[in-house]
C-alpha cells in the first residue's frame, strides 16, 4: 500500500502565503511525476502544477508567477509554495503521484486533499 499525506492547508487572507506538503509512504520502487490539483465547490478537479523526476515543471496559467512546485526525492515529498493568494484560489488541493510499485507496475495515487481558503 502507498499513501500520500498532505498538510499545510488552512485559512489565509488575500495576498498571503501558504506552503503545502505531500509525503509518500509505503512500499514502492520509485515515484515518477508528482503534482498538485485543486477542486473548488461545484467545479471539476484542475491541474495546478506538476514536477517530473527530472526536467521542466508545469503550471496552470492562473498560478504562474505565484506558485512554485518543488520536490525532495530523498523524502518522497512534493511541496507547493503559494504566494499572493487570491480568493479564487480557494479549493481542496490534492496531491498526485505516479508511483512505481514494482518494476512493471506504475499506479496513479491520490492524497486525501487539504482545504485552502482565501478570504478577501
Amino acid at each position: 500500500q502507498v499513501q500520500l499525506v498532505e498538510s499545510g492547508g488552512g485559512l489565509v487572507q488575500a495576498g498571503g502565503s501558504l506552503r503545502l506538503s505531500c509525503a509518500a509512504s509505503g512500499s514502492f520502487v520509485s515515484i515518477n511525476e508528482m503534482g498538485w490539483y485543486r477542486q473548488a465547490p461545484g467545479k471539476q478537479r484542475d491541474l495546478v502544477a506538476t514536477i517530473p523526476t527530472g526536467g521542466r515543471t508545469n503550471y496552470a496559467d492562473s498560478v504562474k508567477g505565484r506558485f512554485t512546485i518543488s520536490r525532495d526525492n530523498a523524502k518522497n515529498t512534493v511541496y507547493l509554495q503559494m504566494n499572493s493568494l487570491r480568493p479564487e484560489d480557494t479549493a481542496v488541493y490534492y496531491c498526485k503521484a505516479d508511483v512505481r510499485r514494482t518494476w512493471y507496475q506504475t499506479v496513479e495515487t491520490w492524497g486525501q486533499g487539504t482545504q485552502v481558503t482565501v478570504s478577501s
